[in-house]
């Protein structure tokens, strides 16, 4: 017990040391909400993100509420985990390479009662950071050549409390009900380096956003013999406007030169999108689980900034698999969990009225277990391309590693003394 304990300290404080971090340094952030986070914990990313259908005992599923009916009838469970990426951006010509780390999520699960499981945490939604700039030279006055710099930083995140019951022996509902909040800042600097007469000019806008989120889930599981089990997992969340406070402040010259600041609220719309996905999972003698998803967002009747033409439906496909040799086995190595996954995903981003970029990924990983417990130390490893629609867009490519451990401890049971 001491020993798990200490290790859940470890995972709390490197949640914070991440979580303090910049998250991303993709230029597609400046469009919408940013990065959209993944679903699933460290076990599903391995899996190619694959989280609608799967149902499990020892692991947490928030991508599905219905999956927590599950949980074993003894098990207090602990989540938690953080990524390391290194990111390559470039243009065709010139290259970049950025390194970022980040808080992942924090999560737990428990038994209320016979069908009954509750689960409830911290989650991130999207994540923004970006800092770019170009220049230019004034086709009269070559000494008004001047250079722009965007900027931006900050994200999206939501706590949660869900529960999972048993409605009948193979169907499961549930619903995760979310406080939803964050900040997300923007500014772009105009500056005239060879004309010190011109003062420069920067312009921001802050957002903060407070809303609810909801997510309401499905599950279905139908044995086949003794061997065979396949379920049949669905995911809804509807959309709605999102409550937000909108400052946008310009300020002429800098601190050196005197300046000059207007600072008004906006009256602004954002729109979190109505969300559908679909998961489908086939488990053989305990040992084999094979699944796939399919997640439809339909962002382009979602606002952002009064525009009710920012986005693109998001789509995404992904598929995934698990291999456990042996649930009986004495050995160590018998219990290892071993990953493997792909995706495809049509990002939510637009640039000059089409979709911005296309996104491909293969995912890998395994789950140790931790001797003496029920615990798992699970890995993740992605890499990801996000392909520009046309060549003046960028390309990114990125390879990602997730970290996580899930505590299964055994807290719900009567002890006997003789």
């Amino acid at each position: 017990m001491k020993y798990t304990l200490g290790l859940m300290m470890m995972v709390w404080m490197l949640c914070g040391t991440a979580g303090a971090q910049n998250n991303t340094n993709s230029p597609y952030t400046r469009y919408g909400f940013g990065e959209l986070a993944d679903y699933g914990s460290a076990n599903s990313r391995a899996m190619g993100g694959v989280a609608f259908a799967l149902r499990d005992k020892y692991h947490i599923n928030t991508a599905n509420p219905a999956s927590y009916s599950a949980v074993d009838s003894l098990t207090f469970i602990f989540d938690g985990g953080i990524s390391l990426q290194k990111t390559n951006v470039s243009n065709g010509t010139i290259k970049m390479n950025v390194n970022n780390s980040s808080f992942d999520y924090i999560t737990m699960q428990f038994r209320a009662r016979k069908g009954l499981g509750i689960s409830l945490g911290l989650l991130p939604y999207s994540n923004v950071g970006y800092q770019l700039g170009k220049s230019g030279d004034d086709a009269v006055n070559a000494d008004n050549a001047n250079a722009v710099t965007y900027y931006g930083e900050g994200g999206l995140h939501q706590a949660y409390i869900g529960a999972g019951l048993v409605l009948w022996k193979n169907l499961s509902v549930g619903a995760n009900i979310s406080y939803f909040w964050g900040d997300i800042t923007r500014s772009v600097s105009e500056s005239f380096p060879s004309n010190s007469s011109i003062l420069p000019l920067t312009r921001s806008e802050v957002v903060e956003m407070k809303s609810y989120k909801l997510d309401l889930g499905l599950q279905y599981t139908h044995q086949f013999g003794k061997r065979h089990e396949a379920t049949l997992g669905v995911v809804f969340s509807p959309g709605h406007e999102l409550s937000n406070t909108t400052q946008v402040t310009t300020q002429k010259g800098n601190s050196s030169t005197g300046y000059t600041i207007s600072t008004r609220d906006s009256i602004a719309t954002y729109d979190l999108p109505t969300s559908l996905g679909v998961g489908v999972a086939y488990r053989y003698d305990q040992k084999w689980t094979v699944s796939a998803d399919v997640l439809w967002q339909q962002w382009s009747k979602s606002s952002y900034m009064n525009n009710g033409d920012a986005y693109c439906d998001r789509v995404r496909v992904g598929i995934g698999a698990e291999y456990l040799p042996n649930v009986m086995g004495r050995s160590y190595l018998s219990h290892v969990k071993y990953r493997l996954g792909a995706y495809l995903s049509k990002p939510y981003y637009k640039i000059g009225n089409q979709r911005a970029a296309d996104e491909y990924g293969l995912t890998a990983g395994f789950g140790l277990p931790i001797p003496r417990t029920r615990s798992y130390l699970n890995f993740s490893a992605q890499y990801v391309k996000l392909s520009g629609k046309k060549d003046s867009f960028l390309d990114e490519k990125t390879f990602r590693l997730c970290i996580g451990v899930t505590f299964n401890e055994r807290w719900f049971f009567k002890r006997k003394v003789d």
